[in-house]
């Protein structure tokens, strides 16, 4: 008998699977915090670890009440370091103000590197 004879079977094959994608996800988040944590010392990281490799379930739910608070602020800080990060970014490289534009096109008009008609053009693009 297969263990694809049933539809129960089917069900219960599914939901072991996801509680080990589940405890998956949780262990690799639980390493990352550790990485992610400067206030630890490298030791006591490694300690976590070698307690995650040989007990993985006891430790993975006792770092989870132990540190979960904590985890939670370290992953909220992260995230916003990364949407700074992100929006420097994006306003770096974001094209400046209509009349910076114009002024740039005018300082090119007075240089003589432009015409009369690419500074309206330009002109009109920046206040479109």
């Amino acid at each position: 008998m297969s263990i694809w004879d049933s539809f129960w079977a089917i069900i219960w094959w599914f939901f072991w699977a996801f509680v080990f994608i589940s405890y998956l996800m949780v262990l690799f988040n639980i390493v990352a915090d550790l990485f992610r944590d400067h206030a630890m010392n490298g030791w006591l990281k490694a300690l976590w670890i070698i307690f995650l490799i040989f007990v993985p379930f006891l430790t993975a739910l006792v770092y989870l009440i132990a540190r979960g608070p904590g985890m939670a602020e370290r992953n909220i800080s992260t995230m916003q370091a990364q949407q700074h990060a992100a929006d420097s970014y994006i306003r770096s490289v974001a094209g400046s103000s209509p009349s910076d534009e114009i002024d740039k096109a005018a300082k090119l008009l007075a240089s003589g590197t432009i015409t009369d008609a690419e500074f309206a053009a330009i002109k009109a693009r920046a206040l479109a």
